[in-house]
């Protein structure tokens, strides 16, 4: 870890009320905290933008399991894709509706691709892809 360096930002009055409300409805104990996360965020979106090594994300899928045929499928697409699949919660959200939350560690483009053909699976309502990082390159 490198030496902490202070630099000082000038601010309209405006955007620095709205950030001061930003860090106090957040609970940061201070604006260099909360100016940290915001770096930090803006590094792991360019990761994945450019999209290349050991990456991370969730993926999380909202379905009908009564659709004939779904489960099966999205259970096969998973069992293809083993080597980047860390973990998989199963919640049944009523008697129709299940939500699945995936867990992937691995090639960007390969969790890209998996995740987009897991979410336009037939009879998948709704599907989210949050990327992250391994934080191996975060400071």
């Amino acid at each position: 870890m490198g030496k902490t360096i202070r630099f000082g930002v000038s601010l309209d009055s405006d955007l620095l009320q709205k950030f001061d409300e930003h860090c106090e409805e957040r609970s940061y104990q201070t604006r260099s905290e909360a100016i940290r996360d915001l770096i930090r965020n803006t590094l792991v979106q360019r990761e994945w933008e450019q999209a290349e090594g050991d990456l991370a994300g969730t993926l999380t899928l909202v379905y009908d399991h009564h659709k004939s045929g779904l489960s099966q499928r999205l259970t096969e697409i998973q069992h293809d894709h083993h080597d980047v699949i860390q973990s998989s919660l199963h919640v049944h959200l009523d008697h129709h509706n299940c939500l699945e939350v995936i867990i992937l560690k691995g090639d960007a483009d390969v969790i890209k691709a998996l995740g987009q053909k897991l979410i336009s699976t037939k009879g998948v309502k709704h599907g989210n892809l949050a990327l992250t990082t391994t934080g191996r390159d975060l400071i």
